[in-house]
């Protein structure tokens, strides 16, 4: 299962693991793939802690680090968001049209979700920090890019929504850092190999998160004739070795991993919320624009599907999307807890299509040994078949 990459990174297996988990970006890297650690969630602080913990429990080996700046945001034309701090915060508030505020409010009653307590701080999960803010703006991920930089063995930068900002990736090859994108489509692809990116992540419209409309079957092949001899990863669909052995037929030199980590041991998913993941099926992946603004692939809830109804006012473009929902996503967090709770129907969270192949908690190597054994013997089949057509011609 090796490739170049392997070599560049000095890694056992071309798998690249995608999670907000420090202890799965750990154990990733431990069992011979490269752990990168989604910093969306994490102020500058905060992110320097994980990094520095990532550091004591890999034993030198390299990791990545992945973080948001966005090619467009509300406001960014005229300087907003550059900065990512607690002014800007306050300035995106004010754009938050009262009524969204007030439709999100009457969800909440409809599902019994109480206030926060009183002193009670936004810890909502993806891009909390400045008031829900820290993350979606260039001005964040360049506070994120600030602090993965001071530590030496993050080999890898890896950006969503766009290509890094020239200037980074510059930084990023001083540092002796290689910088990968995300990209759905062969023209946004073209675009960050013109910017400098070095490794172009194919991502079908089958993946978590934000992601495009077609599929990895039909874009990773053409992404891989246009941009080569960049290196690509094959990204979208992908949860076992048989699903990386035909990425890599089609070109890919690894694949990039994210969903499948949700549901494994060392996962800081809470259990409710596992337990959905396990009881999904590939079509309880749905876009919704309801956690930024833009498309993303997220677990149907009721949150999601009130999103959808007659009465919704309309998503909000980012950041200002999740911005009127962050203090709302960390109460129905506290009220879930609550045995019973109507506030369980709204929890949820990012996930592909491939949640319908997640249906017991597995260990972070166990996956990656499965990984391993299932694309061997894919590869063997069609070994076989090539050697059987051989001997019969």
């Amino acid at each position: 299962m090796r490739t170049d990459l392997c070599d560049l990174f000095g890694i056992d297996v071309p798998i690249f693991a995608f999670s907000h988990c420090r202890d799965v970006v750990a154990a990733v890297t431990n069992a011979g793939g490269l752990g990168v650690l989604g910093a969306l969630a994490f102020t500058p602080e905060q992110l320097e802690m994980e990094l520095v913990w990532i550091d004591e429990h890999t034993g030198g080996k390299p990791y990545g680090v992945d973080t948001v700046m966005p090619m467009g945001h509300v406001g960014k034309e005229t300087g907003l968001g550059k900065k990512g701090d607690a002014e800007d915060a306050f300035e995106f508030k004010k754009l938050i049209p009262p009524e969204v505020t007030a439709w999100i409010e009457t969800v909440l009653e409809e599902y019994e979700v109480p206030p926060l307590p009183e002193g009670h701080e936004n810890e909502s999960g993806i891009g909390g920090g400045e008031g829900g803010l820290l993350g979606w703006t260039e001005g964040g991920g360049r506070s994120h890019v600030d602090v993965a930089f001071r530590h030496e063995r993050v080999k890898l930068l890896v950006n969503a929504l766009g290509p890094p900002p020239k200037d980074i990736i510059d930084l990023a090859h001083r540092s002796g850092v290689m910088v990968a994108a995300l990209t759905g489509t062969v023209e946004h692809a073209l675009r960050q190999q013109e910017q400098g990116v070095d490794i172009i992540v194919a991502q079908g419209t089958e993946a978590g998160g934000h992601t495009g409309e077609i599929g990895s079957m039909v874009l990773l092949p053409d992404i891989v004739d246009a941009v080569s001899p960049t290196p690509v990863l094959g990204a979208g669909g992908i949860a076992s070795g048989r699903q990386a052995a035909a990425a890599m037929a089609l070109g890919a030199q690894g694949v990039w991993t994210g969903s499948v980590w949700l549901g494994v041991r060392e996962a800081d998913v809470s259990p409710l919320v596992k337990q959905k993941l396990y009881k999904a099926g590939p079509r309880d992946a749905v876009r919704s624009r309801s956690l930024s603004g833009k498309p993303a692939r997220l677990l149907r809830t009721a949150w999601t599907e009130a999103w959808e109804r007659d009465d919704c006012p309309g998503t909000l473009p980012m950041p200002l999307q999740y911005m009127a929902c962050a203090d709302a996503q960390t109460r129905i967090g506290l009220a879930a807890r609550k045995q019973g709770s109507k506030a369980q129907e709204l929890l949820g969270m990012p996930v592909g299509q491939v949640v319908g192949r997640m249906t017991e908690e597995k260990s972070s190597a166990e996956v990656i040994y499965e990984f391993i054994d299932e694309f061997v013997e894919s590869v063997a089949r069609l070994q076989g078949m090539l050697d059987a057509a051989e001997s019969s011609s």
